[in-house]
C-alpha cells in the first residue's frame, strides 16, 4: 500500500514538473540561399517575449510554458513570416525568410526596383505598414513619415486632391509607376491622386526610391521614384469589410473578397471603395468612389496576371486657396460661389502581365497596358466678353451687347497605351537586367459653353477651342550587379530615352499651340558597395536624369521662350548599420541641375503651378533615419533631413501693368522654391498587449519659400504637429478578426498652411501680390474599423 501511495506521490509531483517546466525556442534565421539574417525580430503574440536573431542568424526564446504559440519574424529587407509552434519540449525552429524585393509573383516590377545590391537611398513600406495608416487619406499622406516628404490638400484634409514633394522635387519630376507601368500623366507629368481613390487598400507595397534611383519606365526621375505593387495573391481565401468614418462627415466604403489560390494555380482578388468629405475647407466636398479586379494563374515556370483598377471623382473646387489676409479670420474661405464649381473626372487602368522563368538562371517578362482618361471641371464665369469665345456681339432693342455671364466646362479626353518588356540573368556573382517600354499618349483638350445668360450666334454646348497633344516615349535600360568580392560589388545601369511630344491646335485664348519636340536622352548611372560585415555596409552613387518641359511649361511660356531640357547629375554616399536594437541609414547627397524648371510661385488657371529654367542651382543634404527598441514593447523611429537648396544668380521678373513691361531684378543666390531647409519625422510606438498598440506620430518641417525670391514676406511658416493612434484587435473565436483603428490628427490644434501661390505686379508704380494659401485642418479624428473573414 505504502509503495503504491509513493508511486502516486511521484506520479503526480513529475505531472506538476511538467506544468511548471520551462522551455525554449530556438533556431537559425537564414535567406534563400541560405546565408544568415541577422537583426530578425522574433515576436510572440501570446505573451509579448521578443529577441533578435544576432550575426549567425540564431534566435533564443526562453522561458515559455508547454502550449500553442503563434511566432511573428519581421525584417526590413525580408517578408514576414508566421509559424504556429507546439511546444512540449525545448524546440528548434529554423526560418527561411524571402527578400521583399523578390515578391511572388512580383517579377513583374522588380525590373526597375531597388535591391539588396543597389548603391542609393530607399524606404521599403509593406502592406501591413500602409494599413495601419489607411484610413480613406491620399496615399501622399502615407507616405509623409518617410524621409524628405512633405505632402498637402487643397481641402485640407488629406483627402481629394493631394500632392506630395520628396527632398523639394513636386510630383511632376516624381516618376510612379504600378507594377512597372508609368501612372504620371504623359504631359502633365504629374500624378493626380485623386482618380485613384482608395488605392492604397490594393497595394501590396511600396518602395520610394529618393535621388535619381534605377532606369525606369516613363517620365523620368528627376529627384525620387515611388514603385507600387498592387495586391499579391493570397494563398487561402478571404474577405474582408472596412470602414472608417471621422470629421468632415468623412466616410469609406470598402469591401474586398479574394479567391485564394484555386488548384494552387489560379486566384481572383476584387475591391469596390466609396470615400465622402465635405473638406476643411468651405464646401471642398471630394465624392470618390472606385474598383479593383486581378485574376491570374501561377505555375513553376508561367505567370499570368490581369488587372482593372479604376477611379471615378468629383470634387468641389478648392485650387485657388485662401487669401493671406484671411488666414486670421476665415481659414476656410473659398473664393468660389457657383454651386457646382467642380472638377469631373475617370480613370480607367487595364494591364495584362505574363512572365515567363525557364530555370534559376533566366527571367522573362512583358506587360501591355491601357489607360483611358476623360472628364472635366465646370466653372461660372461672369461678365465675359463675346469675342472671347469666337461668338458675335448681340443687339436687343437698338442696344448692343458683348458681354454675358457663363457657365463653361473645360475637357479632357485622352488615351495611353504601350508594352513594358524585361529579361533577368543572375548567376553566381552576375546580374544582368535588359527591359525597356514603349508608350503612346493621345490627349484632346477642348472647352464647351452649357450656358450663358445671352448665347449670341452660338449654341448650347458651342465649342470654343480644340487642341491634341501627342507623346511618343521609348526607352530601354541595360544594368549589371557584380560581386567584385565577398565585400565589394559594383553597380552599372545605363538608359536610352527617346520622346517625341507634339501639340496641334489653339489655347482656349486663341494662341496657336501648335508645336513639335523631339529628345534623345542617354542617363548613366553607376555606383559601388562596400559590406564591411553583416550588420554594416557603406555605398557611393552616381546618376544622371534628363527631364523635357511638360505641356504647361510650354503653354504657359512667354512669348519667343521655349522651356529647355533640364540635366540633373546625382551624387549620394550612405551608410547601413543593423543592431540587435538600433538600426541606422545615413545618406549625403549633392544634386547638382543644369536649367532646372524651378516654381515662379504663380499658377494659372486650372491651380497647376507655373515654371521658369534657372541655368544653375543644386540640392544638397544629409538624411538620416534610425531605429530603436528600447524593449519588447517599446519602439521609437525617427528620421531627418538637414538640406541646402539654392539657385545660383537668380533675375526675379515683375509684370509691371502701367506700360505691360517687366522689371527685372537681380537676386544673386536664393533659396528654391517649396524646399524647407529641415524635415523632420518621429514616430514612438508602445504595444500595450499583444491585443493594443498606441503610437505618437511627429512631424517638423522648416519654412518654405512661396517663390525663388527668398522674401521673408512671402513664405509658409515652419510647422510641428502631432498625431496620436491607437490600434486595437482581435480574433472573434475562430470566426473573423476584428480590428479598431483610433487616429487624431493634430492633436494640438496647430494653425499651419502646406502650400501656396503669389502674383506680383506693379500698378500705379506700386508693388502688389496676390497670393492664395492652402491651410490644413486643425484638431480632427479618423476611426476605422476592419472585419477580417
Amino acid at each position: 500500500m505504502k509503495t503504491k501511495i509513493l508511486l502516486f506521490l511521484t506520479a503526480l509531483l513529475l505531472c506538476s514538473w511538467n506544468l511548471l517546466a520551462q522551455y525554449r525556442i530556438n533556431g537559425k534565421i537564414s535567406d534563400q540561399k541560405k546565408a544568415a539574417i541577422s537583426t530578425v525580430s522574433v515576436l510572440v503574440e501570446e505573451n509579448g517575449k521578443y529577441a533578435i536573431s544576432d550575426e549567425n542568424g540564431t534566435y533564443s526564446i526562453e522561458n515559455l510554458k508547454q502550449g500553442t504559440y503563434h511566432l511573428i519574424f519581421q525584417h526590413l529587407s525580408y517578408k514576414e513570416v508566421r509559424k504556429e509552434v507546439l511546444v512540449e519540449s525545448n524546440t528548434k525552429l529554423d526560418i527561411v525568410m524571402e527578400e521583399k524585393v523578390i515578391q511572388y509573383p512580383s517579377f513583374t516590377i522588380t525590373t526597375t526596383r531597388a535591391g539588396e545590391n543597389t548603391p542609393g537611398s530607399y524606404t521599403n513600406l509593406e502592406k501591413s505598414e500602409i494599413q495601419s495608416l489607411n484610413l480613406g487619406q491620399d496615399l501622399p499622406y502615407l507616405l509623409e513619415y518617410t524621409p524628405s516628404v512633405v505632402s498637402t490638400s487643397d481641402a485640407g484634409a488629406g483627402i481629394g486632391y493631394t500632392g506630395i514633394r520628396i527632398r523639394g522635387t513636386d510630383i511632376t519630376r516624381i516618376n510612379v509607376t504600378v507594377n512597372g507601368i508609368p501612372l504620371n500623366d504623359a504631359e502633365s507629368q504629374g500624378v493626380f491622386w485623386v482618380n485613384m481613390p482608395d488605392f492604397s487598400s490594393s497595394v501590396e507595397n511600396i518602395q520610394i526610391q529618393r535621388g535619381v534611383g534605377t532606369s525606369t519606365n516613363g517620365a523620368a526621375a528627376f529627384g525620387s521614384s515611388i514603385n507600387i505593387e498592387t495586391a499579391a495573391p493570397s494563398p487561402k481565401s478571404f474577405a474582408i469589410i472596412d470602414n472608417s468614418f471621422g470629421s468632415f462627415n468623412t466616410m469609406k466604403n470598402n469591401i474586398e473578397i479574394g479567391s485564394g489560390l484555386i488548384k494552387n494555380r489560379f486566384f481572383f482578388n476584387a475591391r469596390l471603395s466609396k470615400i465622402y468629405s465635405d473638406g476643411y475647407i468651405d464646401r471642398a466636398f471630394s465624392d470618390l468612389k472606385s474598383f479593383y479586379l486581378s485574376g491570374g494563374m501561377i505555375t513553376k515556370k508561367h505567370q499570368l496576371k490581369a488587372l482593372v483598377f479604376s477611379g471615378k471623382e468629383k470634387t468641389y473646387q478648392a485650387w485657388y486657396g485662401v487669401p493671406k489676409d484671411s488666414l486670421e479670420t476665415n481659414r476656410q474661405y473659398n473664393p468660389y460661389e457657383y454651386e457646382n464649381q467642380t472638377d469631373n473626372y475617370q480613370q480607367d487602368h487595364y494591364q495584362l502581365h505574363y512572365s515567363f522563368i525557364p530555370n534559376e538562371t533566366w527571367k522573362f517578362q512583358t506587360a501591355l497596358h491601357y489607360t483611358k482618361g476623360k472628364g472635366y471641371y465646370e466653372e461660372y464665369k461672369d461678365n465675359q466678353d463675346f469675342a472671347d469665345y469666337a461668338l458675335e456681339n448681340l443687339i436687343i432693342g437698338g442696344d448692343t451687347i458683348n458681354q454675358t455671364d457663363i457657365i463653361r466646362q473645360l475637357h479632357l479626353d485622352n488615351d495611353f497605351f504601350g508594352i513594358t518588356y524585361a529579361a533577368l540573368y543572375s548567376e553566381n556573382r552576375l546580374e544582368l537586367n535588359l527591359g525597356g517600354a514603349a508608350n503612346q499618349y493621345i490627349g484632346d483638350h477642348f472647352g464647351e459653353i452649357v450656358w450663358a445668360e445671352y448665347m449670341s450666334n452660338g449654341d448650347y454646348r458651342h465649342n470654343w477651342y480644340e487642341n491634341q497633344g501627342k507623346k511618343t516615349d521609348i526607352n530601354v535600360y541595360a544594368k549589371l550587379n557584380y560581386a567584385l568580392s565577398e565585400k565589394f560589388n559594383l553597380y552599372l545601369d545605363v538608359q536610352q530615352r527617346i520622346v517625341d511630344y507634339s501639340i496641334k491646335g489653339i489655347h482656349r485664348d486663341f494662341r496657336d499651340l501648335t508645336q513639335e519636340h523631339h529628345f534623345n536622352f542617354f542617363n548613366p548611372k553607376a555606383g559601388v558597395i562596400y559590406q564591411w560585415n553583416k550588420k554594416q555596409r557603406a555605398y557611393f552613387a552616381f546618376a544622371v536624369a534628363n527631364r523635357e518641359p511638360n505641356r504647361s511649361n510650354y503653354r504657359d511660356a512667354d512669348e519667343n521662350y521655349e522651356p529647355r531640357p533640364e540635366q540633373l547629375f546625382d551624387y549620394e554616399l550612405g551608410y547601413n548599420f543593423y543592431g540587435k536594437k538600433i538600426q541606422l541609414n545615413t545618406t549625403l547627397f549633392y544634386m547638382d541641375y543644369n536649367n532646372q524648371l524651378v516654381l515662379t510661385g504663380e499658377i494659372n488657371d486650372v491651380g497647376a503651378a507655373i515654371m521658369t529654367n534657372v541655368e544653375k542651382s543644386f540640392r544638397s543634404g544629409i538624411e538620416i533615419a534610425t531605429a530603436y527598441r528600447f524593449s519588447e514593447k517599446f519602439l521609437a523611429e525617427a528620421n531627418c533631413s538637414f538640406s541646402q537648396n539654392k539657385i545660383q544668380d537668380y533675375t526675379q521678373y515683375i509684370d509691371n501693368w502701367d506700360d505691360w513691361s517687366q522689371e527685372k531684378t537681380a537676386l544673386g543666390t536664393t533659396n528654391i522654391a517649396f524646399s524647407p531647409n529641415i524635415i523632420a519625422n518621429a514616430i514612438i510606438s508602445y504595444n500595450v498587449c499583444k491585443k493594443a498598440k498606441i503610437s505618437l506620430l511627429n512631424k517638423y518641417v522648416g519654412k518654405q519659400y512661396i517663390d525663388n525670391s527668398s522674401d521673408d514676406n512671402n513664405k509658409l511658416d515652419a510647422y510641428l504637429i502631432n498625431h496620436l493612434r491607437l490600434e486595437y484587435g482581435f480574433n472573434v473565436k475562430n470566426y473573423c478578426k476584428l480590428k479598431f483603428n483610433f487616429l487624431i490628427n493634430n492633436i494640438f490644434d496647430v494653425k499651419y498652411e502646406t502650400n501656396a501661390w503669389l502674383y506680383r505686379y506693379i500698378y500705379g508704380g506700386e508693388e502688389y501680390v496676390m497670393d492664395g494659401y492652402f491651410p490644413q485642418a486643425g484638431r480632427n479624428y479618423l476611426i476605422g474599423v476592419r472585419l477580417e473573414f
